[in-house]
């Protein structure tokens, strides 16, 4: 899952920052509502947190925006005490939660979890399961038929990423823009070779699923017979 924060208070955005990675979220952060709204308008986020007042554009607006051009990605406002009627104008606007500062880190990663489910999300409790191969994206570990192996976090994140799809074909360009990012130097041969890591892994558990590559398209997560 990846995240953008817009935060225009420094310490607060690398604190979240560090909070969201330490639970296994991708996240970009920007300290203006410009440079949020250009982040976000990219469709590459499964949730933004949202500050209100923030710099060359607040977070209304952007959200305003956002909603306007069809974007519909979940959006919790990080309110400060006693802004209520800007907290009312963003659920009206389209915001889908607010947490009001400062707020406790278990609280934050419920409603995170929370916005996830309503957009339909796959938020694994226990594990992500396809086929006969379960991940566990909490301690990395890929299982299969009463085996098991240790996975590092990119190729956690890919496997991720190919089984929430539900089978739909996943592009190395969005692989790339869901795990490092739109703005990043990762090319194809980054993709490919964690496929290639994913594809041994999965062999030395004898698993039946296999990641297939449909040619100039993509791949797509299978499960065998």
């Amino acid at each position: 899952m990846r995240i953008l924060i817009v935060e225009d208070e420094v310490h607060l955005s690398e604190a979240l920052t560090q909070i969201l990675k330490k639970n296994h979220y991708s996240v970009d952060a920007v300290l203006d509502g410009q440079s949020g709204l250009d982040n976000a308008l990219t469709g590459i986020y499964d949730l933004l947190l949202l500050d209100i007042m923030l710099p060359e554009m607040d977070g209304i607006t952007l959200l305003k925006t956002l909603r306007c051009e069809g974007i519909a990605t979940p959006v919790i406002m990080l309110t400060a005490k006693g802004e209520i009627s800007d907290t009312i104008t963003g659920l009206d606007c389209g915001a889908d939660d607010y947490i009001a500062k400062p707020f406790s880190t278990g609280e934050l990663l419920a409603r995170i979890r929370a916005a996830l489910r309503r957009k339909g999300e796959v938020i694994p409790e226990d594990g992500l399961k396809f086929g006969d191969i379960e991940l566990n994206t909490s301690t990395l570990k890929l299982s299969c038929k009463g085996k098991e192996l240790k996975l590092i976090l990119k190729e956690s994140e890919l496997l991720e990423l190919l089984i929430t799809r539900k089978q739909a074909v996943t592009s190395k360009e969005q692989m790339i823009e869901k795990l490092w990012g739109f703005d990043s130097e990762a090319e194809h041969n980054n993709v490919e070779v964690y496929i290639s890591f994913l594809r041994k892994k999965l062999a030395f558990l004898n698993a039946s699923v296999r990641i297939s590559t449909i040619r100039g398209v993509g791949y797509v997560l299978e499960a065998g017979l």
